[in-house]
């Protein structure tokens, strides 16, 4: 047997979801997910970075839809919308926002407004998702977490929060959708070179030597966006299909202290 559309990776006739495709993380993963053969959904709230990474696949059948997640109360009508033109297969939420400062300062506010893009509309998205005339049979949901969730980390308290709830969510709808036919999981990367997020975040505030001391604490070293990338993939594809309600760690060892 060849081919892609024999591949237990192959997403050939598979519809996706995507939230934060506009860039770093949520990018990498929509151009792998295209050349494994899925039709994409790039959403994000900035239509021109959209169009920038659909320029970036293959094929031309790729949708944009321009969303605020922090609209959490329109997602489940906002799913039905997107639907409308195909049910999906799967659904990635790489989209996310990050608060870093000592705890000490961290405003609840600020917290409240993290929690609500990154859980709260992860709650959404499933929600709206279990929809029978939003989802195909035999389903993926995959929620970008982080090792700030698995491993305490200074001035990530907020953000640490929020992505290990993730990881008790998955786990509880991992067992609540199994009959619907959905699987439900996590993958927790660590420091990733992907220009934005945490890991840019704290890049900019280290010196070259705890930088330095960073990668040492990363056994195979940095990460790179596509590594992240192949594991949802991964958890998409019929390669996944007898995973559920775990979380899939990539972090070159940075856990295995």
């Amino acid at each position: 047997m060849s081919g892609i559309s024999e591949s237990p990776l192959s997403l050939v006739g598979c519809r996706v979801l995507v939230t934060g495709a506009s860039s770093g993380l949520g990018r990498a993963t929509c151009a792998l997910l295209s050349q494994l053969g899925a039709t994409l959904v790039l959403a994000g709230r900035d239509e021109g970075r959209l169009q920038e990474t659909r320029a970036l696949l293959r094929a031309d059948d790729h949708a944009i839809e321009v969303f605020d997640l922090a609209q959490v109360a329109d997602i489940s009508d906002w799913l039905l919308r997107v639907a409308a033109d195909g049910p999906l297969h799967g659904l990635v939420h790489s989209a996310g926002t990050i608060v870093s400062n000592a705890f000490k300062a961290l405003q609840l506010p600020a917290f409240e407004d993290l929690m609500r893009v990154n859980v709260t509309a992860a709650v959404a998205l499933a929600q709206g998702f279990r929809n029978r005339r939003v989802h195909r049979d035999d389903a993926s949901v995959v929620f970008l977490s982080s090792v700030a969730g698995l491993v305490g980390q200074a001035g990530l308290a907020a953000y640490g929060t929020s992505k290990a709830a993730l990881g008790g969510l998955a786990r509880a709808l991992a067992v609540e959708l199994a009959r619907d036919r959905i699987r439900v999981n996590c993958v927790a990367p660590g420091f990733v070179k992907s220009g934005m997020g945490m890991s840019s975040l704290l890049e900019a505030r280290m010196t070259e030597p705890q930088l330095e001391a960073l990668a040492q604490a990363h056994p195979l070293g940095f990460g790179t966006p596509e590594d992240v990338a192949c594991a949802v993939a991964f958890l998409l594809g019929r390669s996944g299909r007898w995973i559920t309600g775990t979380t899939l760690v990539v972090d070159g060892g940075f856990t295995a202290h």
